[in-house]
């Protein structure tokens, strides 16, 4: 299989609308996985029709071949800039490459990184105890080991 002409058929049938490919993948025995995302949602439905857009254009009489269209899931990485902006203002869950974790909110993403703000305590001179402050940093991807929207099942 073609990873390349399956990305081709999936974003020529996702031009209209607004999903996206995260993910497209290929294992050596032909099983297909494909990831979508949307600015809204993506349906059963959009899934299903990808689907069999992707199964009619290949013969499998030629290539024998497992199809799976799934939506990114809630607590899924983020991968893709778009996926960031999609989540922007909520909060997150940031793995730094120094393998800092950080509950915050992300205020801002776009091409070169994204900026979250969060509350820390940190210490203040001439007094004991530490004091709340609001933080704001930016990062770039590469600083980012992994990020996903953060649920609170409180």
């Amino acid at each position: 299989m073609d990873i390349v002409k399956v990305k081709e058929i999936v974003e020529s049938k996702l031009e209209e609308t607004d999903m996206f490919v995260v993910d497209c993948t290929i294992n050596p025995s032909n099983e297909i996985m494909l990831t979508l995302d949307s600015d809204t949602r993506v349906t059963i439905d959009a899934c299903a029709e990808l689907s069999r857009a992707v199964n009619e254009a290949f013969d499998r009489d030629e290539e024998d071949f497992s199809l799976t269209v799934a939506s990114a899931g809630i607590g899924e990485p983020l991968k893709m800039v778009r996926q960031y902006s999609k989540v922007v203002g909520s909060p997150v869950e940031v793995l730094l490459t120094n393998g800092i974790k950080l509950l915050a909110t992300l205020d801002a993403a776009d091409e070169q990184g994204i900026t979250i703000s969060y509350d820390e305590k940190v210490a203040v001179e001439g007094k004991k105890r530490k004091e709340l402050q609001h933080t704001v940093r930016t990062y770039t991807y590469a600083e980012i080991k992994s990020a996903k929207e953060y649920l609170d099942y409180k």
